[in-house]
């Protein structure tokens, strides 16, 4: 029994064609609209490489690309087909290629929805790449005069200023790392060689933040040195008084920038996935509705149209049974001790 068995008349056949041949072309559109946004997040990924690790984050962007691409294509196809399909005579030179289009269109839209899905599960691996990258970036902020490394701290500045943001989790993280570099330490002073030499790694650690820290709505001086030490500033408690830095980490910052692109993303491929599934339900009907009508030699008469010729269960069971014969069909045949030739009689004389 076909699965949502409808009737179709000649005029709701052309009507569905014209219909679809619209669809398919605004189909085009969405698919162009995938690619140019997944060719800006990953403008936006590569933006900001510099703070990410080497972490592969590239596979969303490029699923988008390629699924744009491919959706224009195979759409573009569809309304040439859909298009022809308003005359009965001119379905013929379709009818050999509807089946595989609507085989590869159901993969593609499988994809469509893999990349809406991509989208959604980014936000573990941005978070990650987030972290070490972040965490490599400070480490370097001051090897200003180390190629390769040399516009690092102007990076880290810019992000800190455009995000209002303060080291990878908050601004004590510039505690524990040597921000400054050695050549700018006056190593002549007391006070500087026993801070190196009080520890064990031999670094330059203080309880100070770079400038780009400092919260510029703070009414107050920005306090970035000796930031912890309550008697080095009048009237101030660090434990208790709000600083006035950044208080939240750019990791977060960050993250929540890309969580907020990647979620818009996610949420247009998902519609556009829907929308190519009703496309693709359409086309079906209108192949079977047609291949009716040619079986019945009248063009003007009306015709069913399905989604499944059988059940789901008899579907099943039937490509079952033809991926079965198909292995069978590549097995030798060893019943007698396994030589496939025992059974084919010698074309040779005896002499």
């Amino acid at each position: 029994m076909a699965v949502l068995r409808v009737k179709f008349s000649k005029t709701k056949r052309d009507k569905l064609a014209q219909v679809l041949w619209i669809l398919n072309w605004i189909s085009v559109v969405t698919g162009a609209i995938l690619f140019s946004l997944g060719l800006f997040l990953k403008v936006e990924i590569n933006k900001r490489g510099e703070l990410m690790s080497e972490r592969n984050v590239q596979y969303g962007p490029n699923m988008l690309i390629a699924v744009g691409l491919i959706a224009c294509a195979i759409n573009f196809l569809g309304g040439k087909i859909c298009y022809d399909c308003v005359d009965t005579t001119k379905f013929l030179r379709w009818k050999l290629v509807m089946m595989p289009y609507i085989i590869c269109t159901f993969f593609f839209t499988f994809c469509v929805l893999v990349g809406a899905l991509m989208c959604y599960s980014m936000h573990g691996e941005l978070e990650e790449s987030l972290n070490l990258g972040l965490t490599e970036a400070m480490r370097f902020y001051k090897d200003t005069d180390t190629p390769g490394r040399c516009f690092l701290k102007r990076t880290v500045d810019m992000l800190q200023i455009e995000f209002q943001c303060c080291g990878n989790n908050g601004y004590k993280d510039w505690f524990q790392i040597q921000w400054i570099s050695n050549r700018y330490l006056d190593m002549s002073q007391k006070e500087v060689l026993d801070r190196l030499r009080s520890n064990v790694e031999g670094k330059y650690l203080m309880d100070a933040v770079p400038f780009s820290c400092c919260n510029i709505n703070s009414p107050r001086p920005c306090i970035q040195q000796q930031v912890t030490n309550n008697s080095a500033h009048f009237i101030y408690k660090h434990q208790t008084e709000e600083l006035n830095l950044w208080m939240k980490g750019c990791r977060q910052a960050l993250l929540e920038y890309y969580t907020k692109i990647v979620q818009s993303i996610g949420l247009t491929v998902l519609i556009t996935w829907l929308f190519e599934l009703s496309v693709l339900t359409g086309v079906r009907y209108l192949q079977t509705s047609l291949e009716n009508v040619l079986r019945q030699g009248d063009p003007n008469a009306e015709s069913d149209g399905w989604l499944l010729e059988n059940s789901f269960m008899e579907t099943a069971r039937t490509n079952l049974i033809i991926i079965k014969s198909l292995g069978k069909g590549n097995q030798i045949d060893t019943a007698n001790d396994g030589d496939p030739n025992i059974n084919v009689p010698s074309t040779s004389k005896a002499r």
